[in-house]
């Protein structure tokens, strides 16, 4: 169905080309309003439209509406309406087309000629506007221009970098220099509808078209009394301050009457607001200030509505404070003899319950006693020894029951118990594997490697060889003792001498590693200049009986120094009771390791 429609348009778009080539130039803006037709006939932003689009534009029926725009249409059938509807139908075929050949030529001669001539068309309209004299023809006039520049508004929304094309023609300045009050008006409503649509348009203006418009727009300013026209104006140089900050000092140093002018002429017209806006920024010249100054204003007003709002609420409050209190101590009290009535309600319930056991008991005895009285003397001794067995089956029935449950619980902790058990065995048996594993490869010694059989039966062989060379003598049961003991006795010396093996072993390592470390610490040291407390801590002991004797060696040694010549001559001029027969580096008989007693 689809394919068919599709079929269809392209049927008439090619019919209406070639009829429109076949034509006079007067019957072509006719024929080119059949283009409304078929632009209906598919939805809008679809692929359908699209490629009724590029098929318009691939026949060059959008270039023909382009051209036909500067007829004089006075001539042409329908007059001016049909030239309003071409630049609307104009509009609607360019908005949306992104051709897929000659898009250069599209979007550097198609899209300016467009808007050329759609302004070119909004002159001419107001030419006749302006010239018109009865009412109908202004009001009709005045409609086709609207359409045009609604026209216009929508093609340069759809494609934004016609909004410096707009600006740059010479129309669009015309249209606006006028003193006419309902083109003037929707002159500026375009300008308006570009600076929204493009922000970024007037840094890339040529400065003396600016100037122009800015001229025009001072001009009215000063020049008109309608409020209509200030109002438009004061939102258009608005636009263009907030749009592109520095017309804000250009306005102040070009126009230096502008600010009062505003003032005094158009206060209290019914647009206040954009003009108190357009003030702060002359006044102010930036409009980062005029933004810091408008959140400044309105922090201190939220603020002060706030603070009203917080103080009003608390002056409210405050009568219901006793209230409020008397409230809650009466819900409290209410909870309180709730909570003891819910008590007492629960304890006559159980003491009611209580009583009810007690009447049923009591009833099902007596029921027994009735019974035991309606049955024969010589059966009741059978009831009783009944009553006695089902009474012992019950107590063994509790009891069994009771006795298994708790053997199941031991049960089920014993096997919980067990799990556990097994789960720590199992990660230890894991963990001494991976150690010992560990142990084998960093071990250098390998054990044996596996026997081979024959290797097996040569050393078997070995073995039996040397018995029958070397056979054993036997032995009586004494010798077999005193070889027994004499063996203990062997391995208990062996086993002594190796302890002590052992020790000397480690003390020798210790010394050593000691005297490594006090003679890295002397080549190490520093001179006696250049020592410091520091230094002197590593040299210190922290045992009292070494330090003490350090300290006795050494003030020996200083006495020693001080002797005169003749008592340093030889050992028989030494005193015995002052100078020890050793000298000061006397060892001890211990060995000191830093940070530890001498063992």
């Amino acid at each position: 169905m689809s394919q068919n429609k599709t079929v269809n348009v392209g049927t008439r778009i090619l019919s209406l080309a070639s009829e429109v080539t076949e034509v006079s130039n007067q019957n072509v803006p006719v024929l080119l309003l059949k283009l409304k037709e078929i632009l209906k006939s598919a939805p809008s932003l679809s692929k359908e439209s699209k490629k009724l689009k590029e098929d318009l534009y691939h026949y060059d029926l959008i270039q023909y509406c382009i051209l036909v725009l500067k007829q004089d249409y006075s001539r042409v059938n329908g007059g001016w309406a049909t030239a309003a509807k071409l630049a609307e139908i104009l509009s609607n075929c360019c908005v949306g087309l992104d051709p897929t050949e000659d898009i250069e030529e599209f979007y550097n001669k198609v899209l300016p000629s467009a808007v050329d001539n759609l302004l070119f068309l909004g002159r001419r309209l107001q030419v006749r506007f302006i010239r018109a004299i009865k009412d109908e023809e202004k009001n009709e006039f005045l409609h086709f221009i609207q359409t045009v520049t609604n026209s216009l508004c929508w093609l340069f929304g759809g494609h934004i970098q016609l909004a410096v094309c707009v600006l740059h023609c010479d129309h669009f300045l015309q249209l606006l220099m006028t003193d006419d009050v309902e083109t003037g008006t929707t002159v500026m409503s375009v300008l308006q509808n570009i600076l929204r649509v493009n922000s970024t348009v007037l840094p890339q203006m040529d400065e003396n078209i600016l100037h122009c418009i800015l001229d025009e727009l001072v001009y009215k300013l000063s020049s008109a009394t309608n409020p209509v026209i200030g109002n438009a104006a004061t939102k258009s140089l608005l636009l263009m301050v907030e749009s592109h900050q520095p017309l804000a000092q250009l306005l102040i140093m070009r126009y230096r009457g502008l600010r009062a002018l505003l003032s005094k002429q158009w206060t209290g017209k019914g647009f206040g607001r954009e003009l108190g806006r357009l003030l702060d920024f002359l006044y102010s010249g930036s409009y980062q200030q005029v933004e810091m100054q408008r959140l400044h204003q309105a922090a201190c007003l939220i603020q002060a509505v706030w603070k009203g709002f917080q103080t009003r609420n608390r002056l409210k409050k405050l009568p219901k404070v006793v209230t409020s209190l008397q409230r809650g101590f009466r819900a409290k009290r209410e909870q309180e003899l709730l909570h003891f009535k819910r008590l007492k309600e629960e304890e006559d319930l159980k003491q009611q319950l209580q009583l009810q056991r007690r009447r049923a008991m009591r009833i099902f005895r007596e029921k027994q006693l009735t019974l035991l009285e309606i049955v024969h003397a010589g059966q009741v001794d059978r009831h009783m020894q009944e009553m006695q067995e089902k009474s012992a089956l019950m107590i063994q029935r509790h009891w069994r029951g009771h006795k298994e449950r708790r053997i199941f619980h031991q049960q089920r902790q014993a096997l919980k118990q067990y799990k556990a058990a097994v789960t720590i065995q199992r990660a230890a048996i894991r963990f001494l594997k991976k150690r010992r594993r560990i142990r084998e490869a960093l071990s250098p010694w390998k054990g044996p490697a596996e026997l081979t059989d024959a290797r097996r039966l040569e050393l078997q062989e070995k073995i039996d060889e040397y018995f029958r060379l070397h056979p054993v003598s036997q032995l009586s049961e004494e010798q077999g003792k005193e070889l027994h003991v004499h063996a203990q006795e062997t391995l208990g010396q062996y086993l002594l001498k190796r302890r002590l093996q052992q020790k000397a072993e480690l003390r020798r390592e210790a010394l050593l590693a000691q005297i490594n470390t006090d003679i890295t610490m002397l080549m190490n040291a520093p001179v006696l200049k250049e020592a410091t407390e520091k230094h002197l801590e590593d040299f210190t002991s922290r045992s009292m009986p070494v330090a003490a004797k350090a300290k006795q060696c050494h003030n020996t040694m200083l006495k020693y120094t001080r002797w005169p010549w003749w008592k340093k001559l030889g050992d028989e001029f030494m005193d015995d009771e002052v100078v020890p027969k050793e000298m000061p580096a006397v060892e001890y008989g211990t060995l000191y390791i830093g940070g530890s007693k001498p063992s």
